[in-house]
């Protein structure tokens, strides 16, 4: 049977304010990445403008972790998302860091390509500010992508905890609410993840791993 197909897209958006740097969080991209490779999947990486991928210098691990480095190698020259990596894959996943708070939303290619995946009721997964994606996704219909569904996306509180809910083009949470989700979520900065039928997300960081293997598990059933 051929391999399982999984396009990972990230943020190339590199600050929130003239002395904050973001971009994409690493542990939510590489976690993830290494999930999907173990299972034997393959794995395309790419980003809204394609080339280099900043990462969020407060997602840097203190010591280099070598288990990340396969992932961290797929970020220095990333494709760019086109229309074409709406077939051919049967999931897709979308890494956070607050860079995609700002270049998700607008990405016409992006949410092209996320509204076919909802009609072919492929698997969709996302963590932390990942779900920035799919605020204004809809279906062909008008329909939002998140409305009814259970979805997990980092909460208004943790923003707040962070101090950089005044910075924020919108707050994730309120917005994905705002669109008719059924936000469900565990305590600040503990792992939480959530699957409703072919949309998997997580709430935060520590969530990368579980929201990963619930996009596995779509996958598999």
């Amino acid at each position: 049977m051929a391999n399982k197909k999984v396009l990972m897209v990230v943020t190339n958006h590199t600050k929130i304010t003239d002395d904050h740097k973001t971009g994409l969080w690493l542990e939510e991209f590489a976690v993830p990445y290494n999930v999907f490779k173990e299972k034997g999947y393959d794995v395309k990486v790419t980003s809204i403008d394609g080339g280099e991928v900043a990462l969020d210098p407060n997602s840097l691990p203190e010591e280099k972790n070598e288990a990340w480095e396969a992932a961290e190698n797929e970020l220095k020259d990333t494709a760019q998302l086109s229309k074409d990596d709406a077939q051919g894959f049967d999931a897709v996943f979308l890494p956070g860091g607050h860079g995609t708070m700002y270049d998700f939303p607008d990405s016409e290619t992006l949410q092209y390509v996320l509204q076919q995946f909802a009609e072919d009721d492929r698997v969709i997964g996302s963590v932390c500010h990942g779900p920035a994606g799919l605020v204004n996704v809809t279906y062909q219909n008008g329909t939002p992508l998140v409305e009814g569904k259970k979805v997990s996306a980092f909460t208004d509180e943790e923003e707040k905890d962070m101090g950089l809910d005044q910075h924020m083009p919108f707050l994730l949470e309120s917005k994905l609410r705002e669109k008719g989700a059924d936000i469900v979520k565990g305590d600040s900065w503990s792992d939480f993840s959530i699957r409703d039928g072919h949309l998997a997300t997580g709430q935060n960081p520590m969530s990368s791993r579980s929201t990963a293997e619930k996009v596995v598990e779509a996958l598999e059933s």
